[in-house]
């Protein structure tokens, strides 16, 4: 990442003193007062709640508190915002908001922040295993998560990824992701309160929530676009509004298409206002002006508010894109890295205890800047997206070296830098390979994709998975893929033939590829019904508002009729749950899958075989993953004895049987 201007050694004791200075001029200032009468929209509201005395702690003991933790970031804080936006006031309102924040934030949710900042990193524990879900998929409403915890101790499950639940409106929302209202629960859904509750239930079980704060953009039909559209400049100056269509053009030259085909091109024209408006996803998804402090402090609030709600994990959707530069590609400006800095320094200095997830889908030289540094660092965690990408090549290809150099990329990376391991999300497969690498090997991008598309849709001999093309673009023939984890690995096809021997091995790969995921460094992330086996849902053509986007196969209701199977010996579901259950159980009882191990791949004689080595604490861990249709014979690199972590049992091996799709946990 480029070196920011600024990056000056701080005085600790003038830190502390401007720290106080700014605290009392905020307070004292009419800038301030005004601040303290605004919420996330920008609406008059009451000020916030005066707050209750900490248990133990006095008033003038809990601004101490406060006051350190400004005192600690206040100088880079204003360095960078000064440098960003030049406007002193505004950031005397974002130091007062700071503080009323803090006074509000519950107790419970204090004593958390203290005990995580002493334990550090506390999202680092072997221990952690994550699951995404939808809500109303999953259990219908809020409430009926909160009924359903027990299932997900069960699943060994603490940390739960609630998949986009504010306001957004029907049939314009993209999943969640166009919000119309920051502070409100779709009525559906439940409310604030019950979202509270959750969180109160969750931490009471060590159980933590993530959800997504879309910060790039709003729906239309949030507030701000509302009044943009009825022509009131100040809110249009939070969007990307122009009445000379010379600009946008200018943009369009420079700015790559998310979505080509279904939504082409970056600007939206309104002919109620005679402008055109930036949509860089789709046209119901205004564009947010960061060059605007009132956008970036609003945003703050919003992003306060909810985590005084009792979040845990904020992921941050669309990094990348969050600033616009006209002339530049408008992906991974510096100005980005300073606000998502910004940004998590405002979190330490209000609610510690949280963690910013980051959705960099970049390739992974773009993705590892957002971590920041050791000394500055950004997000506390990043997705492993391309690893994830390349694991489905992989499995199409039966050729492991691409995965082994993306591997390699990761585990040459400080350790501190955190990524989220997952197969499968919400969302569809792009095939953004490393085709410079490919291309060595003698696949070229075009008919590589298409190779791709064609397996996972069942169309090349010698496939089993099932699945359906998102995105398409008949003119170039690019697509993405969506499909269920089950339904790639041949769960649903070989129930479809009710074919036994071929559901045998559907199942060998499902447990292999998810043991491979628990072995990589960071956060294993299921996503719900994956503990299941669950398959692709086709249910979603018969709905008007879902039928145009084939995302929604694979995010389909929870079956929790299968979900009853777990105990039936010999099903599906059983084998697949209790594989799960006792791969976690191994994770989180042995040294070796710490976050601090050393990490890296062994080079084997055969394309078709990852070997993964990891060190800690004396124990050495060789993970070795069969890519292939046949058995495979294993020679260990050193004749001596291994426990096998899977039988618990112990012998010299020189060499051993690996299936196919198989995989060995052998620890010496």
């Amino acid at each position: 990442m480029a070196k920011r201007k600024g990056n000056r050694k701080r005085n600790t004791a003038a830190g502390k003193q401007g720290a106080a200075a700014v605290h009392s001029a905020a307070a004292r200032s009419g800038a301030a007062d005004r601040a303290a009468q605004i919420d996330g929209t920008g609406a008059a509201v009451h000020s916030a709640p005066a707050r209750p005395e900490a248990a133990g702690r006095t008033a003038a003991e809990e601004d101490r508190v406060f006051t350190e933790r400004l005192s600690r970031h206040h100088d880079e804080l204003r360095w960078l915002y000064m440098e960003l936006y030049g406007n002193s006031d505004m950031f005397a309102e974002l130091c007062d908001q700071m503080k009323r924040y803090y006074d509000s934030r519950k107790e419970s949710l204090k004593a958390l922040d203290l005990k995580r900042e002493k334990e550090g990193k506390w999202y680092r524990s072997r221990d952690m295993v994550g699951m995404m879900m939808y809500i109303d998929n999953f259990a219908g409403n809020l409430k009926g998560v909160q009924e359903k915890l027990p299932y997900l101790e069960k699943c060994n499950v603490n940390y739960i990824h609630l998949m986009p639940f504010l306001d957004s409106p029907k049939g314009r929302s993209d999943g969640g992701y166009a919000v119309a209202d920051f502070r409100r629960v779709k009525p559906e859904l439940g409310t604030m309160d019950d979202l509270a509750e959750l969180a109160d239930k969750c931490h009471e079980k060590g159980i933590s929530l993530c959800m997504d704060f879309v910060m790039n953009h709003t729906s239309e039909d949030h507030e701000w676009a509302v009044k943009a559209r009825q022509g009131d400049g100040e809110y249009m100056s939070r969007y990307f509004f122009y009445a000379d269509p010379s600009i946008p053009a200018e943009y369009e030259k420079t700015v790559p298409q998310v979505f080509p085909t279904t939504a082409p091109g970056n600007f939206t024209w309104l002919p109620e206002i005679g402008h055109y408006v930036m949509t860089t996803f789709y046209p119901y998804q205004w564009d947010l002006n960061y060059r605007n402090p009132r956008v970036f402090n609003e945003m703050m609030y919003n992003f306060l508010y909810l985590a005084n709600q009792g979040m845990d994990i904020i992921r941050i959707d669309a990094v990348p894109y969050i600033w616009k530069e006209l002339g530049t590609n408008c992906r991974n400006l510096q100005q980005v890295h300073t606000i998502v800095r910004m940004m998590r320094m405002i979190g330490e200095i209000v609610c510690p205890g949280i963690v910013l997830l980051g959705e960099v889908v970049m390739e992974p030289e773009k993705v590892a800047p957002y971590f920041g540094t050791v000394e500055k660092p950004e997000c506390h965690m990043l997705y492993n997206v391309t690893t994830m990408a390349t694991t489905w090549n992989t499995v199409a290809t039966r050729d492991v070296r691409l995965l082994r150099k993306q591997m390699d990329i990761v585990c040459s990376l400080p350790k501190e830098y955190t990524f989220l391991n997952y197969l499968r999300c919400h969302d569809d497969i792009g095939w953004g390979l490393d085709y410079a690498t490919l291309s060595e090997w003698g696949m070229k991008e075009v008919p590589h994709k298409k190779y791709l598309n064609d397996y996972f849709q069942g169309r090349t001999e010698g496939s089993v998975s099932r699945g359906e093309l998102y995105n398409e673009d008949p003119v170039t023939g690019d697509a993405r893929f969506c499909a269920t984890t089950a339904s790639m690995c041949g769960i649903e096809s070989a129930g479809f033939e009710q074919d036994e021997e071929k559901m045998e091995r559907a199942v060998v790969k499902d447990i292999m590829l998810h043991a491979y995921m628990f072995t990589q460094s960071g956060i294993p992330m299921l996503y719900s019904g994956d503990e299941i086996g669950q398959v692709n849902d086709y249910t979603y053509k018969d709905d008007p508002d879902k039928a145009p986007d084939s995302r929604y196969i694979h995010r389909g209701k929870f079956c929790w009729d299968l979900a009853e199977n777990i105990e039936k010996k010999g099903s599906v579901q059983e084998k697949i749950f209790h594989a799960l259950t006792r791969l976690e159980e191994i994770r989180r009882n042995d040294a070796v899958f710490s976050a601090d191990a050393e990490v890296y791949t062994k080079d084997y004689s055969d394309i078709s075989i990852l070997w993964i080595v990891r060190k800690a604490e004396g124990r050495e861990l060789h993970a070795v993953f069969n890519f292939s249709d046949e058995e495979k014979e294993i020679w260990m690199t050193e004749v001596t004895e291994y426990t096998d972590l899977l039988t618990g049992e112990r012998e010299v091996i020189e060499k051993t049987r690996l299936q196919s799709w198989g995989f060995l946990w052998l620890e010496r």
